[in-house]
This record gives structure tokens, C-alpha cells and sequence, in this order.
């Protein structure tokens, strides 16, 4: 069933958070995020709606990052109940989508909670001083409606962040699988 992502107001602080690597090695999203833009893009190897866009979404971030964006991945899944949105999954949806940024497991499903994420995908781009600037869909496409994945509202939004400018102020909420809560963690 689809889930639209909720809307974490404009401005909101990127929260700090103590993610783990595949290699289970801990991680600082604000290490990660260093001192400028940063794309914490919520993603789970099962759903189909991220399977539907993930080699663009790896294309278009390789893109971005070289114009000095950083972009986080994460997987905040209960992965009691969906293994394949766990490490080796997620191994296995990078190799295959060609993701190049750092993707990490949110555990506890805090630092999900913390953003306000409720889906997957679930796009959320901070500024240069880590404030949110953009929350939403990747483009227009989902799986089954034919349009073409393009990356388009990301694209605009993070190159006019990372000019220096605001993002578009018409932002479309993400629309995907909800996130896979652990018994007692769903926001509420």
C-alpha cells in the first residue's frame, strides 16, 4: 500500500544521529554531512516503488555529489520483519543501483522518526547550514504509471541549493512504501 511522506516543515535543523555501517562500524550522520548540502534519502531494497528509480536515483546522485552534494542513504526498515532491508540487502541494492554514497541502517528508527520520514523513497535535502530545504518525490514516476524517471524535482532542488539559492517552493511529497515500523516505534 502507498504512503505519502509527511510534511517536515522548511527549515527544520538535520538531526544527529549515530548510524551503523554494513562493516558495522558507527557513524555520524553530521561527520558524514561535513559543512555542506547533504541529501539523507530514505530508501529500502524490498519496495518497489525505490526499485523503480534506483539506478537513476544512483546516476543523479554520483552527478550531484560531484558538484560537492553528499548524500546519505539509510534504511530504517525493521529488518526483523523485512531481512531483505538489512545489511546484506542493502549491500546488494547498492551493487545493483550503483549507489556510490554512504548507506547506512537506522537501527532504532530514531534518526527516521527524528526527520520524519514515512516512506520510501523519502527525500529530504539539507542547506549548507544543515536546514531543511527540500522534502519529497525524486520525480514524477512511479511503478505502473509510464512516466519516464528523470530525477527532475531533486535535480532542481539540489542545484539550487547548491548555488546558494532556495529550493523550488512547490514541493510534491514522496509517495512509496511506508516505513516498516518495529513493534512500538511508529511515530505518532
Amino acid at each position: 500500500m502507498a504512503s505519502s511522506s509527511q510534511q517536515t516543515p522548511l527549515g527544520t535543523p538535520l538531526p544527529e544521529a549515530t548510524l551503523t555501517d554494513p562493516a558495522g562500524t558507527a557513524t555520524s550522520v553530521h561527520d558524514l554531512a561535513g559543512d555542506g548540502p547533504v541529501l539523507v534519502a530514505f530508501l529500502a531494497n524490498h519496495c518497489p516503488y525505490v526499485q523503480h528509480i534506483e539506478a537513476r536515483f544512483g546516476a543523479v546522485t554520483a552527478e550531484l555529489a560531484v558538484q560537492g552534494l553528499t548524500v546519505i542513504g539509510v534504511s530504517s526498515n525493521d529488518a526483523t520483519t523485512h531481512p531483505q532491508d538489512g545489511f546484506a540487502g542493502m549491500a546488494e541494492q547498492a551493487q545493483r543501483a550503483g549507489f556510490t554514497f554512504a548507506y547506512l541502517r537506522d537501527e532504532d528508527q530514531s534518526f527516521a522518526r527524528a526527520v520524519g520520514a514515512a516512506c520510501t523513497p523519502d527525500l529530504f535535502l539539507f542547506d549548507r547550514d544543515h536546514r531543511l530545504a527540500y522534502r519529497g518525490a525524486f520525480d514524477a514516476a512511479t511503478p505502473g504509471n509510464d512516466v519516464l524517471v528523470t530525477g527532475d524535482e531533486l535535480r532542481a532542488a539540489a542545484e539550487a541549493v547548491l548555488a546558494g539559492a532556495p529550493a523550488p517552493a512547490e514541493q510534491r511529497p514522496a509517495m512509496g512504501c511506508s516505513i516498516k515500523w518495529s513493534a512500538g516505534n511508529a511515530p505518532t
